[in-house]
């Protein structure tokens, strides 16, 4: 059961049902039937307005986005999928303030379902700091299938481990 880090705090019946996906062979099969394609935002433009275009629908009035970018160092061994940043500067009279959000590049060529995951996620954390029920519902608002995305995400990050990419 270590392999299955990703999806610690599952139920075990759960991480038992996935150990035997994983024993089958079929992992990779399952994940390339639910999510047959990747998406396609690949840069880093795109992956702005593809984050703005979320935020405007749901987040209309919060904090401007000032930058969204894929990022190469996050690295999702680390538990981080994606970082926000909220920062406060003053500049002469004028407080600035700085809101970015960092994609883990390993996401880059993912299905779209993990990356607006991922994107709602962060935009999230724009209302709501900590990871509490508002937070979730948050989420669920913006994504209704959030916590079926999430667990997927678990498996493909299991799959990209053990076996490799499956969109390769």
């Amino acid at each position: 059961m270590s392999q299955l880090k990703y999806l610690t705090g599952y139920p075990a019946e759960t991480l038992h049902q996935v150990q035997h996906i994983i024993d089958d062979g079929r992992l990779g099969d399952l994940l390339r039937q639910r999510y047959p394609q990747i998406h396609a935002v690949r840069t880093d433009n795109a992956l702005y307005q593809y984050t703005q275009t979320i935020k405007s629908e749901y987040l209309g009035k919060t904090q401007p986005l000032s930058r969204v970018a894929y990022d190469s160092k996050i690295k999702v061994i680390q538990h981080a999928l994606g970082q926000h940043h909220y920062i406060s500067r003053v500049q002469g009279t004028k407080l600035k303030t700085v809101n970015e959000i960092k994609i883990a590049s390993v996401f880059r060529t993912a299905p779209e379902a993990f990356l607006k995951m991922i994107v709602v996620h962060e935009l999230a954390h724009f209302k709501e700091k900590e990871h509490n029920k508002a937070f979730y519902q948050l989420c669920r608002h913006m994504e209704p299938n959030y916590y079926q995305y999430e667990f997927d995400l678990r498996l493909y990050l299991t799959q990209l481990e053990l076996f490799g990419d499956i969109y390769a």
